[in-house]
């Protein structure tokens, strides 16, 4: 009888342990979230989620995959600054930074270890989209609030920071179509690595907004986001097509200018990536008729996660899949040392400011970072 009611006790026990871990995590709240005009939902079917108020300082740990690229490298250098910024410095007690490779285990093991280690919020750029229920239950079981952006995960069971590549493509076609001046003619479309999400977005908002504007002729080729390939692309299209008037290019932009200028077709109007290298040619050579519009999947995300992560720990309703304002530049709105430098390296990527967010990271700090783990 006795062991009877331990046991009963024991299950009851259990029962409420497990009730507490069922209910741990967000609470799904109704909109609208902290910060709108920064903080997007993605559209009008995101849910909200709030976290239960903690007190700062908190400890917050960067998770990052592979470090192999410019992009990835600037993420990091980014991350150091922001971390350091005013306003926000005084919200972190300790920062720490790991870039695990491209091995999922390996990713997965260092969240674990942070979420173990009594981490307040996780930020991370998932090496794949699935494979983290396990990490997600974990971060809920002890309120630690676990944010991807960039490469992001296929769940709505985390808050998540992207920007929307579908837009980025809009804006663009409605770009060209403006500065064109005509309701027809021939565009010359260079997208990114064949298969992946975000050229099929942008290339999807393209087409949608030149398909509203009027009858356009698209030529496609296939630039991989690289300058070299994108380049060479372009002169082959040119030697095939002939002239064109008006061009969108996902990256690897200013090698399509170089291959406009070698070939010696006009300037037309063009929409392109971020990269410092594509902003200095439409600063030099608008006048001439590279009307330019600059946008740009920015190392800057990171900035807006971390700044999300806090938010979330400060108890504020927020958007589950936020859309972060999309950082653009026109040949009107270029200003030497504010959204491209003249003396910085070509693959430096520009866009790290979003007003909206009261985020602008200066390129001078950034450059003098590393990409260090931050231990």
């Amino acid at each position: 009888m006795v062991r009877r009611a331990a046991l009963a006790a024991a299950a009851a026990m259990a029962l409420l342990v497990g009730g507490h871990a069922a209910q741990a995590g967000p609470e799904i709240v109704s909109g609208p979230g902290y910060m709108p005009e920064c903080f997007a939902p993605w559209n009008d079917q995101v849910k909200y989620m709030q976290w239960e108020k903690k007190e700062g300082p908190y400890r917050i740990a960067l998770v990052n995959g592979f470090v192999g690229n410019t992009w990835r490298i600037q993420m990091i250098q980014t991350a150091k600054v922001y971390a350091e910024s005013p306003g926000i410095k005084d919200k972190i007690k300790e920062f720490k930074i790991v870039s695990t490779g491209t091995d999922a285990a390996a990713q997965l093991g260092a969240i674990e270890d942070f979420i173990n280690q009594g981490y307040d919020a996780i930020v991370t750029i998932a090496v794949s989209p699935d494979g983290f229920d396990r990490v997600i239950r974990l971060a809920d079981r002890n309120d630690v609030v676990l944010v991807p952006f960039d490469n992001t995960l296929d769940t709505d069971k985390v808050m998540q920071v992207n920007e929307d590549q579908y837009q980025m493509g809009k804006m663009s076609g409605e770009f060209l179509v403006k500065e064109m001046g005509k309701t027809s003619g021939k565009i010359l479309e260079v997208r990114g690595v064949p298969g992946n999400s975000v050229d099929r977005d942008r290339h999807q908002g393209l087409r949608d907004a030149l398909q509203a504007a009027g009858n356009f002729e698209v030529v496609e080729i296939v630039g991989n986001w690289d300058t070299g390939t994108s380049q060479k692309a372009t002169a082959d299209a040119l030697a095939v097509h002939g002239r064109f008037d008006g061009i969108f290019t996902q990256g690897g932009s200013d090698g399509t200018v170089r291959a406009l200028m070698d070939a010696g077709h006009p300037f037309v109007p063009m929409a392109g990536e971020g990269e410092n290298g594509f902003r200095k040619q439409i600063a030099l050579y608008a006048k001439d008729g590279l009307k330019g519009l600059s946008y740009g999947q920015s190392p800057g995300l990171v900035a807006i996660s971390i700044k999300a992560a806090i938010s979330a720990l400060e108890g504020n309703p927020m958007p589950q899949m936020i859309s972060v304002p999309i950082p653009v530049a026109d040949y009107n709105t270029l200003e030497d040392g504010v959204n491209y430098w003249s003396d910085l390296s070509d693959k430096f990527f520009t866009p790290n400011e979003f007003p909206p967010c009261d985020v602008n990271i200066k390129a001078v700090d950034i450059m003098q970072q590393t990409a260090e783990n931050v231990n």
